[in-house]
């Protein structure tokens, strides 16, 4: 079953070729591909939203590969951690995102 967050952003445009950029490199890191789709997007009150779903073997590997940078996640449970890892990931790549996970 498919992990799916929510992102929320003020600009679409570059946030999501920054997010997509930023998945294919952890894709390359971990040698999994095709490991996430994103949905279509909709805009409400100058924010879009889109969702992203990741493949459980993607999931797996990220939190593998980054488990040290996970482990220094201390609140909440491990969505959350995980949640909280691929937000402040993606914005060091410059993305001006919200991201929370769904379910």
């Amino acid at each position: 079953m498919s992990t799916v967050f929510e992102i929320s952003t003020k600009n679409y445009t570059n946030d999501s070729m920054l997010v997509k950029k930023a998945m294919s490199h952890m894709e390359t890191l971990t040698g999994n591909y095709n490991g996430y789709m994103f949905s279509e997007p909709s805009s409400k009150f100058g924010w879009t939203f889109f969702k992203m779903s990741l493949r459980p073997e993607l999931e797996d590997s990220l939190r593998k590969e980054f488990s040290d940078m996970l482990s220094k996640y201390r609140w909440g449970n491990q969505d959350d951690r995980f949640a909280n890892f691929l937000t402040d990931y993606f914005k060091a790549k410059g993305c001006d995102i919200k991201l929370k996970k769904l379910g």
